[in-house]
């Protein structure tokens, strides 16, 4: 489904812009640049037609219905930023609010810094030692599905050096990029969702691991990510609340351009701004399935206590997270999105000073620490065990005793709420987002543990392909094959 751009499209713009760079003014060269798009978009229609193949749309300036199935953080910011672009924009999701499915009670982090992939060189190893451990931080429980298989090969090959260096790559360009357009879009809108902006600190306990990150914290800078190395002592200084651990703590990483906050309350709200914009949400309505004519989604079936209905649009945005592959598969598109399940427990806190107030990832045990207002959320480990929504309370009672451990009397135990969702992964972590091989309809999935640091850069970056646009992120988006 990935091809190159479109080379003779970007070729075609060369001449106009020089002209317009020489004019002088940035209006006349931005209505040089629209007139020769369209007139690039028009070539390319009339190519196509004699050529018999399928036709593009032609959406510069013109309004269009546009169908998002799903509600998550992912969903909900693609509704956002499409409408902001001009279009009529309607929402399905199955559950009665927004945000109540993965995006419920994740870790609560705007982690530009956690890019590195789950797929790395020293993954296999690790897998294998973790194979058989009930509470292990990454666990593969082997199943008769074909799909689980096919993902797993690729997570491994995903896993050679020169593979997890672009996925890496990939996924700051676009955490940057979607960071930026989160803080324009607090400005814009005062949205409040107990969000903190005092960084994310990445703590080690063993010296291999902090050497690693060291690795990788190199990388990440060349790409623009401020990540820096601090010592155990500097690591203290910056939250208190790790001097429990100070005897083992090796070192840390530190982004102060991160943040934290309440991920379901973000999407809550911002649901809430979108229907104020003009967005419907259609909620308590179960996709059925998408009716395709030709090479185009003619409509999406829907299904609610009034029975089903087909719902027709211009465009239709497939964001159902690890349910998105059910939904393409009959219409022959594979995409490599398998559910990783993952875990949190939220606890109010008891003793403000033994909280952190520094939003924390601990290496070791594979999760991160948010504090969420008056709430302390403690979140993560994958378990590949296909669409089992069932807590196991092993693994919820391994995370809630790291975080006993890390902050001793902070909290009281016996009020952990436990939950679980299925994060959308793909082998190597980078999301699916763009057009498919069907003409007017688009993918916005796969984002994995990093749905909300990357949910409004995906949503922008999608309304700009819907929209005819150039997304103004360096990632390697959908390309149309036909």
């Amino acid at each position: 489904m990935r091809l190159p751009p479109r080379a003779g499209a970007r070729l075609c713009l060369v001449g106009p812009c020089i002209v317009a760079s020489r004019l002088g003014s940035p209006i006349v060269a931005k209505r040089h640049v629209r007139v020769a798009r369209l007139a690039v978009e028009r070539l390319e229609s009339a190519g196509r037609a004699i050529l018999g193949l399928p036709s593009r749309p032609v959406f510069f300036g013109k309004q269009l219905k546009v169908i998002i199935l799903g509600a998550g953080v992912v969903g909900v910011a693609s509704a956002w930023y499409l409408a902001q672009a001009g279009h009529e924009v309607t929402v399905v999701e199955r559950q009665p609010g927004a945000g109540l499915e993965t995006s419920f009670a994740n870790g609560g982090q705007i982690s530009v810094s956690h890019a590195e992939p789950w797929a790395n060189p020293e993954a296999p190893a690790k897998i294998l030692r973790w194979l058989f451990r009930e509470d292990a931080p990454l666990l593969f429980r082997l199943r008769a599905d074909l799909q689980q298989w096919r993902w797993g090969l690729a997570f491994l090959r995903e896993c050679l050096p020169g593979r997890t260096r672009r996925n890496t790559t990939q996924l700051v360009h676009l955490g940057l990029y979607s960071r930026a357009e989160l803080t324009a879009l607090r400005r814009e809108t005062s949205i409040q969702n107990d969000h903190l902006e005092r960084g994310i600190l990445h703590f080690f306990t063993d010296r291999e691991s902090h050497e690693h990150a060291a690795r990788t914290a190199t990388l990440m800078r060349e790409h623009g990510c401020d990540l820096t190395m601090k010592t155990a002592a500097e690591a203290i200084a910056l939250e208190p609340a790790l001097n429990s651990i100070a005897d083992v703590l090796q070192g840390a990483t530190y982004t102060p351009s991160d943040q934290s906050g309440d991920a379901h309350l973000f999407t809550v709200r911002l649901a809430e701004l979108a229907a104020a914009k003009g967005v419907t949400f259609l909620y308590d309505n179960v996709v059925e399935g998408l009716e395709r004519t030709a090479d185009r989604i003619a409509s999406v079936r829907i299904r609610n206590a009034h029975g089903v209905q087909a719902l027709g649009a211009d465009a239709y945005v497939v964001a159902l997270g690890s349910y998105s592959p059910h939904l393409l598969r009959p219409l022959g598109l594979r995409v490599p999105i398998y559910p990783a399940k993952g875990y949190s427990i939220t606890v109010p806190i008891s003793d403000p000073a033994r909280a952190p107030h520094v939003s924390l990832i601990d290496e070791a045990m594979k999760v991160v620490v948010s504090r969420l207002g008056t709430r302390l959320r403690v979140a993560g480990t994958a378990e590949f065990t296909g669409y089992d929504l069932g807590i196991n309370r092993t693994r919820c009672e391994a995370i809630l005793k790291r975080a006993q451990h890390l902050f001793p009397g902070a909290f009281d135990p016996r009020l952990a709420e436990f939950w679980t969702g299925l994060r959308p992964a793909t082998p190597g972590n980078v999301p699916l987002i763009g057009r498919t091989s069907i003409a007017n309809l688009y993918l916005n999935s796969g984002h994995g543990t990093l749905g909300w640091t990357l949910a409004c850069g995906s949503g922008r970056a999608l309304a700009d392909i819907v929209s005819g646009r150039t997304p103004q992120v360096q990632f390697d988006f959908l390309r149309d094959e036909s």
